[in-house]
């Protein structure tokens, strides 16, 4: 197979006949020729040159513009609240399953759903913060192998103080 690197003669030609030449019948016919195999004009162009440079690859230059690059944009984390749901291992929930239905019922991302831990009555996981209330009690009906979802938020706990004593020192008298 022979390669034509030379795309810029290719085009020189095709240019001096474009100017010099009347092509009204040729148009007519490769228009023709393109509705009688019902294909484009470009597909029978491009069969046409296939015929002119049978075993011979037409490899144009690569293109000359170049691609702006972009600073990438670091988007804010998205608020997360903890939230607990009613059904665990025993119930048969499996990770995957868990993200298919959550992601059908309330259309979170499936890259939202984080930090799941799945235990034995009960499971828990991140959810974005932005959740309307008509989501949220849609999601607490929902069944999961036959078992209602009932999600719950989770209160965010404040770290007790700590305290400077040790609970488990005697005390000396």
């Amino acid at each position: 197979m022979v390669e034509i690197n030379s795309f810029d003669v290719l085009t020189h030609q095709l240019r001096n006949i474009l100017k010099h030449r009347h092509l009204d019948g040729k148009r007519n016919a490769a228009l023709l020729l393109a509705t009688e195999l019902e294909i484009s004009p470009l597909d029978c162009a491009a069969a046409l040159l296939s015929l002119k440079f049978e075993g011979e690859v037409i490899t144009p230059p690569p293109p000359s513009f170049s691609v702006p690059q972009f600073e990438p944009i670091e988007l804010p984390p998205i608020k997360m609240l903890r939230y607990r749901l009613d059904v665990g291992k025993k119930q048969g929930v499996e990770l995957a399953l868990l993200k298919d239905i959550l992601v059908e019922e309330s259309g979170v991302d499936r890259n939202n759903i984080q930090n799941t831990s799945i235990r034995n009555d009960y499971t828990l996981l991140e959810l974005p913060d932005e959740m309307p209330s008509d989501i949220f009690l849609h999601l607490k009906n929902v069944l999961i192998n036959d078992f209602k979802l009932n999600i719950t938020r989770l209160k965010v706990r404040k770290s007790p103080p700590k305290s400077t004593k040790n609970r488990f020192r005697r005390k000396h008298t």
